[in-house]
């Protein structure tokens, strides 16, 4: 750690006994740069990074005050404390400098024993600066680390219980990712065309998308895997899947703060099934009743539903799933995301077209 003993100093002074006075006086203690104008200060501190600057008020050329102003404007020198040398005693001369962002003043005729505590003060305060600077960024640099520890934990945990659903289908798995793409890109939409979503949840909303059938893992294979169409019997207990998957991510969720990272799963899980005019399940929810994580997910299900090749069925093209869910606004979906979803399609389809396996 550097201590006061390593500082060094640039003094400007365009009179040289001034600066042999001050060489003199702070030679022993400092390594000292110097400079007789304005000027030539300025190309000094191009090459030059001093801990302090003592200069001169009255100079010709470009006096102290104007030299001191623009090391303020540069941001290479912006911190550099300056203390000015003078002789003027008039407070307005002195209200200046403060102005133009002087620390401190010494006058002139120099006295040694003022010169060396005035100069020790304003290093000793650059110094603890400097250290508080580098404590706030090693502080900082702990909490980005944290911050990253904990992504990577809620990233793992979000593809642990993803991969239970995996288990059961072999469909799900790109389904799952395909999904995640989809709610993503239409949150990122959402987030640029209105102010009750922030644009940092898109992320994790799309993330959460993952989880949304992991309450499948629980409903007989007889039934998840039948080659065609569910009886009324069979499909009751097939939305079953929706409760029994936010019932696993409730647990989950034990021990962790309300605003924890899998509150968009729970919602997504439960509500992905639910419709815009009341008719979904598990609990009819309506309108704005169904939370906006879930209506994204509602038109990522169905369009990767629609777009996919199943035992049951062949798959729809990119257009006629287009169709199908327009023609649902205001029933099944959220109409102003059909709007967005209508104004970012092409986009759906290049998720669609770069995982090509769903056809």
């Amino acid at each position: 750690m550097r201590t006061i003993n390593d500082c060094t100093i640039l003094i400007v002074d365009d009179t040289a006994t001034n600066l042999d006075i001050l060489v003199d006086s702070l030679g022993d203690d400092y390594d000292i740069s110097d400079a007789i104008d304005g000027f030539s200060a300025l190309k000094i501190l191009e090459k030059v990074n001093p801990d302090l600057i003592l200069l001169d008020i009255m100079m010709p050329g470009m006096d102290g005050y104007e030299v001191c102003e623009k090391l303020k404007e540069n941001p290479a020198t912006a911190d550099i404390p300056v203390i000015f040398l003078t002789a003027l005693s008039e407070i307005k001369n002195k209200t200046r400098g403060f102005e133009v962002g002087g620390v401190d003043y010494i006058t002139k005729p120099f006295e040694v024993t003022e010169i060396k505590a005035r100069v020790k003060t304003q290093l000793s305060l650059r110094l603890a600066s400097q250290r508080v600077a580098m404590q706030k960024e090693q502080l900082e640099e702990e909490v980005r680390e944290r911050t990253r520890d904990l992504v990577q934990t809620r990233d793992a945990t979000i593809l642990s219980l993803a991969a239970l659903a995996e288990t059961r289908d072999d469909d799900t798995g790109e389904h799952i990712h395909r999904t995640s793409r989809y709610v993503k890109v239409l949150a990122e939409w959402y987030s640029r065309n209105r102010d009750d979503f922030h644009p940092s949840r898109v992320e994790i909303v799309g993330k959460s998308a993952a989880l949304h059938d992991i309450g499948k893992v629980g409903i007989p294979d007889k039934i998840l895997n039948k080659p065609g169409k569910l009886d009324q019997d069979e499909f009751e207990k097939m939305k079953v899947h929706t409760t029994l998957g936010w019932e696993t991510i409730r647990k989950a969720q034990k021990g962790l703060p309300p605003d924890n990272f899998l509150v968009y799963a729970s919602e997504i899980t439960l509500s992905h099934h639910e419709k815009w005019d009341g008719s979904g399940y598990p609990k009819g929810l309506a309108g704005a009743q169904i939370p906006l994580s879930a209506r994204f997910m509602a038109i990522a299900d169905v369009y990767d539903a629609l777009i996919s090749k199943r035992v049951y069925k062949d798959a729809f093209s990119h257009d006629e799933a287009v169709k199908i869910i327009s023609g649902d606004r205001g029933t099944h979906f959220d109409p102003f995301l059909v709007d967005g979803f209508l104004e970012i399609q092409d986009d759906f389809e290049k998720i669609k077209t770069s995982m090509p396996n769903c056809l």
